[in-house]
């Protein structure tokens, strides 16, 4: 990859991954709350799946980035990462968790997956791709995980803690998602260097 390209992550851990793997990075945090680099972006971390049919762990590079309403907001040649799908990726501003929500979305916007921070990096007229890892789905949503992220992109260790209390099979189911999500971003930062 271009070592001018900035890889923007939102979440720390995903940010850990790509710099491990010599990339250029920045931490721009959930939804993009935090300062964006200037030049050209590369959108990457994790995604949720809209489609049943989509595992967890299925790599994806962006072909077209789609909002809520479908409008899109971003298109352009898949990055070319091995292993990696291309595929319509819709760009929300919220985490959506809700099985029915995700498949409702699927429908309207022709998407697979969801996230929250390439439409806002699509905005700045430099998003050069965005490569994603599905870490759960319509029929493993992520639960009271879903509020474990900070908007600076760390881990809120209590929430997951109440989650494993509250919610002990979805959390766990949750965090194997997150884990096969994590493996396939590893491989594609080693294939992105």
């Amino acid at each position: 990859m271009d070592p001018a390209v900035t890889v923007a992550c939102a979440l720390e851990a995903e940010e850990r991954v790509a710099r491990k793997a010599g990339l250029r990075t920045a931490l721009i945090g959930l939804g993009v709350t935090g300062p964006v680099p200037e030049g050209p972006l590369v959108s990457f971390g994790f995604a949720g799946g809209l489609v049943p049919e989509l595992e967890r762990g299925v790599l994806l590079t962006a072909s077209k980035i789609v909002s809520d309403t479908g409008d899109t907001l971003w298109e352009g040649e898949p990055l070319t990462v091995d292993g990696a799908e291309a595929a319509v990726i819709c760009s929300t501003d919220r985490v959506i968790d809700s099985p029915e929500e995700r498949l409702r979305l699927a429908e309207r916007t022709g998407a697979v997956a969801v996230e929250m921070e390439s439409g806002k990096l699509a905005a700045t007229g430099r998003l050069a791709g965005t490569v994603r890892a599905v870490s759960d789905s319509p029929d493993r949503p992520l639960g009271g995980l879903a509020k474990s992220v900070r908007a600076d992109g760390s881990t809120d260790w209590g929430v997951v803690a109440r989650s494993l209390i509250r919610e002990p099979v979805r959390t766990a189911h949750a965090i194997v998602g997150a884990q096969r999500a994590m493996s396939a971003l590893r491989r594609a930062a080693e294939a992105m260097r």
